[in-house]
């Protein structure tokens, strides 16, 4: 065989080779195929989170403003997609120098109202988007909750303005990122899910909104004493709790951003966060029961919140035990923090949105800096390592700072002006009948 028919042979070869390639490539899933597919997916169960915050909300608040709630967190979704494309998303991850917010740059132009058609990884850069935008989301509609029944639709309106498009995609800036203060100071924050970025920072807005508005009528006796206003519906509560427990299956799991190479995070993160969750529900349920006698399933519910938000953060950092005293922990912060803000401030937070996101959101980074264990990729105190603890205390006087400062700036203004609560007639008759035509409920 000469020379020449074996270079033939060989081209023929390394062209059928080529072309077995080019097939693979466009008929079979690579890596890039799969990771989009995955956070599509935990977008999709950690957006399902919206349904569980709405049953939650709808069903805590009187039946009277049931529709009004609904509405509210319909909204959070629409507005905050609009936003966080616009320009949410580019403050948050965008820009390089600047360590304190995003900013339009070379270094990543996929937000600021323009999206690279021509780049290869568009589809995870859109994916990423998508999975970004249901925390924003679900950050905003924290809120909504201790400012029910109250609120004007233009104030919620205006704050939820604010939240997604300035006060919490600052704060994911300086985290997340990788170009703020917080992620190149002492080894970064140690939040894998968002305890502190999501959660605290939601509630720490809505305990300003709640103290601002003012609280529901009927809520205090003019002795100071605090008045019960029972749900309307716990049905709606425990479905809307299981919903948003299962879309932590989503939140937390997801937080690996991408599927390959991401397995033994994921399962960590997994098991981590159904033991805090349990530990968390079974422990307010007893203490409830002692010291009350009651057998209290809403109580029970937000319970299973508590633990879930303490452990976003070290969900994929700490050992399966150190879950469940974190729930535990949670658990008691929880209670106390609801009894303080309710007997002691006089703030009328109908969903304990302060004590379960705010409180024990900042729990859940302290807890990571103490529990993380070193063969999971961070080292915590009780391990040696005290660095987490510092910047998760640093990080929580910078959100107050930052979120309460805004969030007062924001409410402040709108109640001089007449802006924020609606009128007392209205309030008595409920804003399902006054604003939105009519009750919830036919029967």
């Amino acid at each position: 065989m000469s020379i020449t028919q074996n270079a033939a042979d060989i081209a023929a070869l390394n062209a059928t080779i080529a072309s077995l390639r080019a097939e693979l490539s466009a008929n079979y899933l690579t890596t890039a195929d799969a990771n989009s597919f995955f956070l599509l997916i935990c977008g999709a169960f950690v957006f399902f989170m919206q349904t569980g915050f709405a049953l939650l909300e709808a069903g805590t608040v009187r039946a009277k403003n049931a529709k009004n709630i609904l509405m509210k967190n319909l909204l959070d979704a629409c507005i905050g997609a609009i936003i966080w494309w616009a320009w949410g998303h580019g403050i948050a991850y965008d820009g390089g120098g600047n360590e304190f917010i995003g900013h339009p740059s070379d270094l990543a132009p996929n937000s600021f109202f323009v999206m690279d058609y021509n780049r290869g990884d568009s589809g995870t850069a859109y994916t990423t988007w998508w999975f970004q935008f249901t925390f924003a989301a679900a950050s905003a509609t924290i809120v909504s909750g201790a400012m029910a029944e109250r609120t004007t639709l233009f104030g919620y309106l205006v704050y939820t303005f604010c939240i997604s498009g300035l006060i919490y995609p600052v704060i994911v800036y300086w985290t997340w990122s990788g170009h703020g203060w917080v992620s190149k100071w002492n080894g970064g924050l140690l939040d894998f899910a968002g305890s502190g970025i999501v959660h605290m920072t939601g509630g720490i807005s809505a305990i300003v909104g709640a103290s601002v508005v003012g609280p529901r009528r009927g809520r205090f006796q003019d002795t100071g004493k605090c008045l019960p206003i029972a749900p309307h519906n716990s049905t709606y509560c425990v479905l809307g709790t299981f919903i948003l427990w299962v879309g932590w299956y989503g939140f937390n799991p997801g937080s690996t951003l991408r599927l390959s190479g991401k397995g033994d995070p994921m399962g960590l993160s997994i098991i981590t966060s159904t033991l805090s969750a349990s530990a968390g529900a079974l422990t307010v349920l007893v203490v409830k029961k002692l010291t009350t006698h009651v057998w209290d399933v809403g109580m029970l519910c937000n319970g299973i919140l508590a633990g879930l938000v303490s452990t976003t953060a070290g969900c994929a950092n700490v050992h399966p035990w150190a879950a469940l005293i974190i729930g535990f922990i949670g658990a008691f912060i929880y209670m106390g923090a609801s009894n303080l803000v309710v007997n002691r401030c006089k703030v009328d937070d109908p969903l304990d949105a302060f004590a379960v996101h705010g409180c024990c959101g900042c729990w859940g980074i302290h807890a990571a800096a103490l529990f993380a264990a070193p063969e999971f990729g961070r080292t915590g105190l009780f391990y040696g390592d005290g660095a987490p603890l510092v910047v998760a205390f640093c990080f929580t006087l910078a959100n107050i700072a930052w979120t309460g400062g805004l969030s007062c700036m924001m409410f402040i203004p709108l109640k001089l002006m007449g802006l924020l609560r609606v009128s007392p007639e209205m309030e008595d008759a409920g804003m399902d009948v006054s604003k939105h035509g009519g009750r919830a409920y036919d029967f």
